[in-house]
């Protein structure tokens, strides 16, 4: 983990390098590297683990070429490329694997990007062409934002080190305010909220030169056949996920795992605890007085503590539980959002933040069992008709009632329905998908893409900001291209194996965990039931509503903030855990960004 930023065809000076790197110093807090050219510098900010073993930024040269890398993340099959290099006529000097970066983009240019699996984001600079390279993971597990700016370009790992630069200003248009209201906390993919400023999306690549900026996409899930046979295909999965697992468990650091009790932790954990001779570190969180407040739900429908007594008492782990109060969670609301740098997930934000804040004490790295429901299958809409049926993102099936947070002005411009309607049917269309595949097949895959670039995307945004917050470093081992690639072509029957959700990877790791948490059924990241957090909610709400200057009732209108305050929604605002409580924190970090980050309005 690390933080990467540059300022390209730009004036600048040291204040204003170091205003960028501050932004992100939880990212970076041992150690950090500058290059100043004319015009154009980029600087890097460093966490120790094994990954980091070239100081950075990286100058190379090769004859009269010199080209300068900054590097967020690692290239897991570097020495796979550096074979290839080998073949062109190109040996590398060092172990260093940001070498073999520098040395595949001399050897094919844009095209590198397509050669590494990873999790990246990187800048190459290129000073004789005064050219920028810039590239991301093909998941979108590493972050990259960029503005285009006088002619010149701004980039970093995280959107508040782009509006530290002088002169460049949070700004909010219409298109910005459709989002946070109709879509929130999620995004349209590539889309910076902010008026003007980018994400370079997973699987991109650009390259800046006299002023413009060429974009380039180099990898998007493709469909194929698939011809293994279940037990081939099972097979092929634990391997694939046994080897994702050990590859990002080295470091140089200790190492912990999240312990959820459920099946996706279980397995880290498990194959950790399989592969080390010594006592594993585990983690888990839970809520006061969540045992008496609990009440199971449709989403919900257990709490995971005997389950994760169950896998630390198997596994004899070092085991550290975080238990949090209304109080840590309400505390966390503005943190949580400048982390993110906008509104977030309520407190399924707030709470990671605290609980990486303590895991932070314990490890510098830790594994977490992050986007397996997406690849695998897990959630609900998937297989329930009333969610996944076809009409609308599924995660986030209330457009009409987002549509009444909208000031009425706004709600006549933007038209909710339509706005909604043309996003989720841009993004099945360009799906890719075998013409010969079948409907119930065709739906899934369908499901599988919205689900990679638009519901996961929220979720690594999440994990991302709220853990490097505090200098944390979380790897997420499903996240893998090699597993996406191949489970993409995977028939529904296998993936729902004797009817359950994720069937073929619960089949594929039978032997390794018990009975009991092997067939568990899913349950999402805990929440708070304590009635305490949703009357400080409430309470804030109501102060807000009091302040009629408030920058918020630009956008939203306080008529619905006063409903949600005291009605419980029928339907989670956003995936599963949404609901009142996280509502309305949500709607209480889009007035704290607002006001924090000065945002002004372009409508």
């Amino acid at each position: 983990m690390s933080a990467i930023a540059g300022i390209i065809d730009l004036p600048y000076n040291e204040k204003i390098l170091h205003d960028m790197e501050n932004k992100m110093s939880g990212r970076g807090p041992d150690g950090h590297g500058v290059f100043m050219g004319h015009r154009s510098a980029m600087v890097h900010l460093q966490l120790l683990t094994s990954f980091s073993q070239c100081g950075q930024p990286v100058h190379f040269l090769c004859g009269k070429q010199h080209y300068v890398m900054v590097l967020d993340g690692v290239i897991y099959n570097a020495e796979q490329v550096r074979t290839e290099l080998a073949q062109e006529g190109h040996i590398c000097d060092t172990d260093c694997p940001e070498e073999v970066i520098i040395y595949a983009y001399m050897q094919w240019k844009e095209d590198c990007a397509s050669h590494f699996r990873g999790n990246f984001a990187l800048a190459i600079w290129e000073e004789e062409t005064k050219t920028v390279f810039l590239a991301r993971d093909q998941l979108g597990v590493k972050p990259l934002f960029y503005k285009e700016h006088k002619n010149g370009l701004l980039f970093a790992s995280e959107i508040k080190s782009v509006l530290s630069y002088p002169g460049v200003r949070g700004e909010l248009d219409i298109e910005g305010a459709a989002q946070l209201v109709l879509l929130g906390p999620g995004r349209i993919p590539g889309s910076g909220v902010f008026h003007g400023i980018r994400e370079l999306e997973p699987g991109c690549c650009a390259l800046f030169q006299d002023g413009k900026l060429h974009y380039k996409r180099y990898w998007k899930l493709t469909d194929r056949e698939h011809t293994d046979s279940f037990e081939q295909t099972a097979q092929r999965v634990r391997e694939m996920v046994t080897r994702s697992i050990k590859e990002q468990l080295t470091a140089d650091v200790p190492v912990g795992t999240f312990l959820s009790g459920g099946l996706d932790s279980g397995i880290v954990t498990a194959i950790y605890a399989h592969s080390y001779t010594g006592q594993i570190t585990t983690f888990s969180l839970d809520y006061e007085d969540n045992s008496k407040n609990f009440t199971p739900g449709r989403f919900q429908p257990e709490t995971d503590n005997g389950y994760i007594d169950i896998m630390q008492s198997l596994l004899q782990t070092n085991h550290h539980w975080t238990v949090l109060g209304a109080h840590d969670l309400a505390d966390a609301l503005q943190e949580a959002t400048e982390a993110r740098d906008l509104p977030g997930m309520g407190d399924v934000d707030f709470s990671l933040l605290a609980f990486a804040k303590e895991i932070r004490k314990y490890v510098k790295v830790a594994l977490s069992g992050e986007c397996a429901d997406e690849l695998f299958g897990g959630y609900p809409w998937f297989r329930e008709p009333d969610m996944g049926g076809g009409s609308t993102f599924p995660w986030a099936q209330n457009t009409a009632l987002r549509e009444t947070f909208l000031q009425p002005h706004l709600r006549s411009q933007i038209r909710g329905g339509e706005y909604v309607r043309d996003l989720y049917e841009t993004a099945v269309a360009s799906c890719d998908i075998l013409p010969q595949c079948p409907p119930e097949e065709r739906r899934i895959k369908e499901l599988v893409n919205l689900n990679m670039w638009w519901f996961m995307q929220t979720l690594l945004d999440r994990n991302d900001r709220m853990c490097t917050r505090c200098g944390l470093d979380v790897r997420a081992p499903f996240c893998d291209l090699e597993i996406a690639e191949y489970m993409y072509g995977v028939p529904v029957s296998f993936k729902d194996y004797m009817g359950r959700e994720k069937g073929l990877l619960r089949y594929a790791m039978e032997g390794l965990l018990p009975e009991k948490v092997l067939y568990r059924k899913k349950n999402p990241f805990p929440k708070t039931y304590d009635p305490r957090y949703t009357d400080r909610m409430r309470c804030k709400i109501l102060r807000l509503l009091e302040d009629d200057r408030a920058p918020l009732w630009e956008v939203i209108d306080p008529v619905a903030v006063k409903q949600v305050a005291f009605q419980e929604m029928n339907w989670p605002w956003y995936g599963q855990l949404m609901k009142g409580p996280q509502t309305m924190a949500y709607i209480l970090q889009m007035d704290h960004w607002l006001r924090h980050y000065k945002v002004d309005f372009l409508f």
